[in-house]
């Protein structure tokens, strides 16, 4: 029985293929996500997924370059030559809509071997890092979007209540199709609900392995936007999708543990962490001025980065404070995941999986090295003054920041490094000369799916 290269038999993608023609699924689309946080897709007859599997189909690797406005942003390895494979990960396939399945993809070269250029690889990688050192990692997400009209506009509203009944009644429809078709894709929310800002709403995803969160979260984005559409409306994940609005995230949480023991519950530190969940959290705020380009890169993300926006814009970390970049979340009764950090300054404008990767590695590089765990800031940090705390909000700084970091190009690679700096740098020149209300509408669905 021949098997494929990631062990799956010929038999076992032919029963795939049957199960899915069964479902009535005729189109099968691959995605990968870019260095600018766009997800881009491939489709195929669903009798071709044994191709897509095996050998896959060709991308020329600027895919991952592609801008927001569809330029291309080339830098000394990416270039108008050359062809990739986009080789679809058959055990994550799903049937997502009448007549469509999904599945995400890794960029290959054509002699088969995996591309420096793949996110999905990288964020591999670092997990296989973590495995190395005896840690297990897992990982959490929570999905902002606002609701717009199909055409872009804001929702007729006489009013909206933050956290709301009033707001679920007046959306029930689209949000029990969307609470179904998300449970019937195999996501599995963990909540559902309105959010602070006007038709905005969040989705919260249960944890899982790294690569399995962000595969969840491109389904999870790929998913709202279908159904919205079947409510006639649309789902915008810019990080502002108007400029006087509230902002979207895309937080992160990790969890460690060594030997079946958590790393940020049990031990004598603060609220139970343990030396080395120390250590971590002081490699990840250590990472952190350097890491923000691939957490919160894009020319609008640092409008959604401000102090009073609990967005987390401010370089610390303390217990439930939900102002400081890192929210710490303690092992009680009241959190059933266990005791783990939020990483709440990620937005959806980020690659996943090289946020997933910057965010792990970071907190790896904290447990190697020894890192001591900073001193907790448990009051809003706006209130300090302490220049140390702020977050860098000049955007080329940011950049040059990323550009320059030994640990990015550890973490990354140093051909996803470039791609990345090129790619947001390409977004600040075309944007450059234009307001923040032109920015934010040129950018309201940039990112949507």
């Amino acid at each position: 029985m021949d098997e494929t290269m990631d062990g799956t038999t010929s038999t076992e993608l032919e029963s795939l293929v049957s199960a899915l023609e069964g479902a009535g699924v005729d189109l099968l689309v691959g995605t990968a996500v870019d260095f600018g946080g766009v997800t881009r897709s491939k489709g195929v007859p669903v009798r071709r997924l044994p191709a897509f599997v095996e050998s896959g189909m060709g991308a020329s690797p600027s895919w991952n370059v592609f801008c927001v406005d569809n330029a291309i942003a080339f830098t000394s390895t990416i270039g108008v030559t050359g062809d990739l494979r986009l080789r679809l990960d058959p055990a994550r396939v799903r049937r997502i809509d009448d007549g469509l399945a999904w599945g995400p993809t890794d960029f290959y070269n054509q002699d088969g071997t995996p591309s420096p250029l793949c996110s999905r690889s990288r964020l591999a990688a670092v997990v296989q890092r973590a495995e190395s050192l005896g840690l297990v990692a897992t990982m959490g997400t929570e999905l902002e979007f606002t609701l717009t009209t199909a055409d872009g506009e804001r929702l007729p509203r006489p009013a909206w209540a933050a956290y709301g009944m009033q707001s679920v009644v007046t959306n029930r429809a689209f949000l029990v199709d969307l609470t179904a078709t998300l449970e019937a894709s195999g996501v599995g929310p963990e909540q559902v609900h309105a959010e602070y800002g006007i038709d905005q709403f969040e989705v919260s995803l249960a944890p899982a392995s790294p690569v399995a969160m962000a595969d969840a979260q491109v389904l999870t984005r790929a998913l709202i936007g279908i159904v919205a559409s079947r409510h006639g409306m649309a789902a915008s994940f810019s990080p502002l999708p108007w400029i006087d609005g509230t902002g979207n995230g895309a937080h992160l949480h990790l969890s460690l543990a060594r030997d079946g023991e958590p790393l940020f519950a049990g031990g004598e530190g603060p609220h139970g962490i343990t030396e080395a969940g120390g250590s971590a959290i002081g490699g990840i705020l250590a990472g952190l001025p350097e890491l923000l380009g691939v957490y919160a890169g894009s020319f609008l993300s640092s409008h959604r980065l401000q102090p009073g926006h609990w967005s987390g814009a401010a370089v610390c970390w303390g217990l439930e404070n939900r102002e400081a970049a890192v929210r710490f979340l303690a092992a009680t009764q009241g959190n059933p995941h266990g005791a783990n950090v939020e990483l709440k300054i990620v937005d959806p404008t980020a690659n996943i999986y090289l946020a997933a990767a910057a965010l792990l590695g970071s907190a790896l590089h904290g447990i190697e090295a020894g890192l001591p765990l900073p001193a907790e800031v448990a009051t809003d940090p706006a209130g300090r003054a302490d220049p140390a705390l702020a977050l860098e909000s000049d955007h080329a700084a940011v950049l040059a920041a990323l550009e320059g970091s030994a640990l990015a190009a550890e973490l990354l690679g140093p051909e996803i490094l470039e791609g990345v700096v090129a790619v947001r740098r390409h977004e600040a020149e075309v944007l450059a000369t234009r307001t923040g209300e032109e920015i934010a509408e040129a950018l309201r669905f940039a990112w949507s799916s």
